[in-house]
């Protein structure tokens, strides 16, 4: 049974078209991210999930169940917010045992689940202490362990880590994929952070304009965009002229230095690794990131480089006006 089934989702603001026809699954143990820019609708989904909108058509089933009509108490849901929504009148005990005890457990109950997750996140040293005592990646773990303590099959998250700085941001990555891991609850994440959804996601649904323009594997979402606005959205840098409509994308890989043909130079930019130039390739600018040895290596204003053709990808050209995302 999956975590998860979206039919045919439908949300309109006004004349705001938010979400249309959104159709998915979250299996148990799998974490699904919507990854898309802001506005896209991502948000949107996972509050008609979680019972915090109402979607005008469609159904949303969590473990088989139709709740569509349900409010969210009784969806059996675990909610992290963007802005982890913690109690700061309450212990970290006291915020992670409230679930419990809203679902009806005894104190003693629900505080001995409670110390049992804030082991599991880390923090059991920490349960007596308020929640204003301790530092935003210390609240974004209360936060999840109060989702987790519902012992809901289902955990909806919602740019969990946006208030972090990147160091922190990068810790919690990997902290948070090994505690998917080890919960087993299904997991729907919303970023707009490409880096962050290929780290922690099984799958991924690229949102554009309150659609899933593609889903897929993760890797495979990354390493094959479906369309040239996917390419630009998930960060692909050679996006070049292909025949009507379509756009060839050249994977970095695909591109040999040091043989084939030379050719100018146009840009030249160091960076902390090395030097990111632009050649003027007959199909197009390419754009590459040299590594010091490799800039190094660079002859004066010519570079050789040899594209793998049978690695370029050809892809419809989606994108308003040749504009990136």
């Amino acid at each position: 049974m999956t975590a998860l089934d979206l039919h045919h989702l439908h949300k309109s603001f006004g004349t705001v078209q938010a979400v249309q026809e959104v159709s998915l699954s979250v299996a148990a143990g799998e974490t699904l991210t919507l990854l898309g820019p802001s506005g896209c609708g991502k948000s949107t989904v996972l509050r008609c999930v979680a019972g915090l909108e109402r979607p005008d058509s469609g159904r949303v089933e969590v473990a088989g169940r139709d709740v569509t009509a349900l409010p969210p108490e009784a969806r059996h849901v675990g909610l992290v917010f963007q802005d982890y929504a913690l109690f700061p009148h309450l212990s970290v005990l006291g915020n992670v045992a409230y679930g419990p005890r809203m679902r009806g457990a005894a104190r003693t109950t629900a505080e001995a689940q409670a110390r049992e997750v804030l082991a599991l996140v880390g923090l059991e040293a920490l349960a007596s202490r308020r929640v204003t005592q301790l530092s935003g990646g210390q609240q974004q773990r209360v936060a999840l362990a109060r989702a987790l303590a519902t012992g809901a099959g289902l955990l909806l998250l919602d740019e969990p880590l946006s208030n972090l700085d990147e160091q922190r941001r990068e810790e919690l990555r990997s902290e948070l994929r090994a505690l998917f891991a080890r919960v087993g609850a299904g997991v729907l994440l919303v970023t707009h952070d490409q880096r962050e959804a290929l780290a922690l996601s099984d799958r991924v649904a690229v949102m554009r304009s309150g659609r899933v323009v593609q889903q897929g594997a993760a890797p495979q979402v990354f390493d094959r965009p479906a369309t040239a606005w996917v390419a630009a959205f998930l960060g692909w840098e050679n996006l070049l002229p292909g025949g009507p409509g379509r756009v060839r994308l050249v994977p970095e890989t695909a591109v040999r230095l040091g043989t084939g043909d030379a050719f100018p130079v146009t840009r030249r930019q160091r960076t902390d690794t090395g030097l990111t130039v632009t050649v003027a390739h007959p199909h197009g600018p390419l754009t590459l990131h040299l590594s010091a040895r490799e800039a190094a290596a660079l002859d004066g204003d010519a570079l050789r480089v040899d594209v793998d053709a049978s690695r370029v990808l050809d892809v419809p050209d989606d994108r308003v006006d040749g504009a990136a995302p």
